[in-house]
This record gives C-alpha cells, structure tokens and sequence, in this order.
C-alpha cells in the first residue's frame, strides 16, 4: 500500500530542490523512511544537508513536524506517517 504526503520544504532545503512544497508517494511507512526517500531527490552533494553522514540522521540538521508537530513530541524518527500528511522541513542554523 502506498501512501501520498506533501512536503513543505524552508530554507536551504528549499533552495536545494528549488520548489516549496512537493509531494512524495511512499510505501506505508515512518518519518525515517520517507526522510530517506525524501534525500534520493537531493542532488547527491546536497544530501548531507539533510541527513548528518556521520549519524545518519537528520535530526541536527533539520527541524521536522508532521502535522505542524515537531517529530520529537511524537516518536522520533520512528513516528508513523499517514496518506495525508504534512511535513515540514526547517533547516537548523549551526554558528561556529
């Protein structure tokens, strides 16, 4: 089964695929899977953008809600995505 969710895309993420807002057909999955799918999209040099390569992970990177809810609050990369949903990608800003 298959599932459609809209992508909202900020930022640099939204410079990288140079659209705001695209839609994604996956398989029945989790935010962690769909992140993965998500990434194939980037050109290859972008894709550490969005997910850290030495974590694998895009969590430092990026701020991710499902729903207008940060994944944190819910079950992590691990929550459970629905036909329909919204997620939004917020790149994080990292000083040094």
């Amino acid at each position: 089964m298959h599932i459609h969710v809209e992508v909202r895309l900020l930022g640099v993420f939204r410079g990288i695929a140079g659209l705001d807002r695209l839609s994604l057909e996956v398989g029945r999955s989790n935010m962690k899977s769909v992140i993965k799918v998500l990434a194939k999209s980037f050109p290859p040099e972008a894709r550490k953008l969005l997910i850290d390569p030495d974590l694998d992970d895009p969590r430092p990177n990026a701020l991710i809600l499902l729903n207008g809810r940060e994944i944190s609050a819910l079950n992590g990369l691990m929550t459970e995505v629905a036909d329909g949903d919204e997620i939004t990608l917020i790149p994080v800003v990292h000083g040094g």
